[in-house]
């Protein structure tokens, strides 16, 4: 328990196992991750229906919506009431599109595809990590010991790396981002305003954290994946980025941007997705130096 104490402490992972409850997760963060925020537009057809500190997105058309992760399995009733809130309908949900398949971003999406009737389509390993309800050993955060269970996901389909997800006049591209997770997916698309039309990148976390004695360098039977998350960064500080949201929206400031936008200027227009890459890899090579001292 004290290996597990120390990482929770520092990710905000689960303590003990929660077999018996996989409907709610406890943490020594999930409180903070799971306050209440009043829903609000980003750009054009694209929202953000999420909790205070975890980040879902609703993208709407006429011909339905598609709605972007779904926090803690806690968080589900939250999300369902944002999207409510904003005027739209939950059963409108055609699609339910995850970044990683961790607990505090798939965690509520059983409950919100039970609610929608919405399939779910993620990374080939998402897919797999939802419908078990637990992460796998090439997981960096995966506990042997004290495995952590969220809802079991039903009807997971999986997408490819650039496969294009298309409802209405709004096509939603998957790119394969791997690194914080094995299947770590990020997502864009164009939301459309005043006549002029935006690029917006959902973009998974970029944070090298895992478990004590995991290391992204390799060893102990696992693969060097140091490469495969390096490169990962440098392909989302290449996007075309209009309009950048993180999973955890402290990641790109989307709070901030909120408090600045006015009816005249809205700050969530100007990119960002360089500057979230360079300060994820600054963050990155700190970690690789410290695995290998």
């Amino acid at each position: 328990m004290k290996r597990l104490a120390t990482a929770a402490i520092a990710l905000g992972l689960p303590f003990g196992a929660n077999a018996g409850d996989p409907g709610h997760i406890h943490c020594n963060s999930c409180e903070a991750w799971n306050v209440a925020q009043k829903p609000f537009k980003i750009v054009g057809n694209t929202y953000y229906v999420g909790t205070k500190e975890l980040s879902a997105m609703l993208v709407t058309t006429p011909q339905g919506h598609v709605l972007l992760d779904g926090a803690l399995p806690q968080s589900a009733a939250q999300i369902e009431a944002n999207i409510k809130a904003l005027g739209f309908r939950i059963q409108d949900v055609k699609y339910i599109l995850n970044s990683h398949a961790h607990w505090d971003h798939a965690g509520g999406i059983s409950a919100l595809q039970k609610a929608s009737g919405a399939t779910v389509l993620a990374s080939e390993w998402g897919a797999r990590v939802m419908r078990a309800g637990t992460v796998e050993k090439d997981d960096p955060q995966y506990d042997a010991k004290e495995p952590v269970h969220f809802p079991k996901v039903a009807n997971v389909r999986a997408v490819k790396d650039n496969e294009v997800i298309r409802i209405g006049d709004v096509a939603i591209t998957a790119l394969m981002t791997p690194g914080h997770t094995p299947g770590s997916t990020s997502w864009t698309w164009k939301s459309c305003e005043g006549g002029k039309c935006y690029d917006v990148v959902y973009a998974d976390s970029l944070t090298a954290v895992s478990m004590d004695g995991f290391r992204f360098t390799g060893g102990g039977g696992r693969p060097d994946v140091s490469g495969s998350f390096r490169s990962t960064i440098e392909r989302v500080g290449k996007l075309k980025c209009d309009v950048i949201v993180s999973t955890h929206p402290g990641f790109t400031d989307t709070l901030k941007k909120l408090a600045a936008t006015t009816p005249s200027h809205n700050a969530f227009l100007g990119g960002g997705c360089a500057e979230y890459a360079a300060s994820s890899l600054k963050r990155f090579e700190e970690r690789l130096a410290n695995e290998r001292r």
